[in-house]
C-alpha cells in the first residue's frame, strides 16, 4: 500500500454533487473521517467504545489539498497513514481514482480530551501502537 497503514475502497452517490455534477467540497472530509471511523474499527475500537473509555480524539486542524474532482458514480480509494506528534495524533490521508489518479491530500490532526482539557493521549496511542512511527 505504498507507506499507507489502511485503504479504504468508496463510490461517489448522487446526493454528495453539487450544481455541477462534482463532489461538493465538503463531502471531502466526510471520506476523510469515514476512513479515520474505520480505521478504528479494524482495529478493535470503535468512535463509540472509545468515548465510553473516556478517549475523546477532536480534530485540531485540517488541511486539504484539491487535486481532481469526483463525479457520479466514481470508485476510489481512501489511504491513511498515522504518527504521533506528541500530544497530537497525525492522519496523512489521500483519495485516489481506481486509476490511481490524485484526488485529494489532506492532513488531518487530533488531540484527546479527558475531562474537558487536553490530554496526552496515551490510551489511544496504545491502540495504535503498531501504527505509529
Amino acid at each position: 500500500m505504498d507507506g499507507y497503514v489502511f485503504s479504504l475502497e468508496m463510490q461517489v452517490r448522487d446526493y454528495e454533487l453539487d450544481a455541477e455534477g462534482i463532489v461538493n467540497n465538503a463531502n471531502y472530509l466526510h471520506y476523510l473521517e469515514h476512513t479515520r471511523h474505520q480505521f478504528c474499527a479494524k482495529n478493535g475500537i470503535s468512535f463509540a467504545e472509545m468515548q465510553e473509555r473516556g478517549i475523546v480524539p477532536v480534530l485540531n486542524k485540517v488541511e486539504i489539498e484539491y487535486k481532481s474532482p469526483l463525479r457520479s458514480g466514481d470508485t476510489f480509494v481512501s489511504r491513511l497513514n498515522i504518527e504521533r506528534k506528541g500530544a497530537r495524533f497525525v492522519f496523512r490521508q489521500d483519495l485516489f481514482k481506481t486509476d490511481g489518479t490524485p484526488v485529494v491530500k489532506a492532513v488531518v490532526s487530533c488531540v484527546c480530551l479527558s475531562d474537558g482539557k487536553l490530554d496526552r493521549g496515551d490510551m489511544l496511542a496504545e491502540i495504535f501502537k503498531d501504527f505509529l512511527k
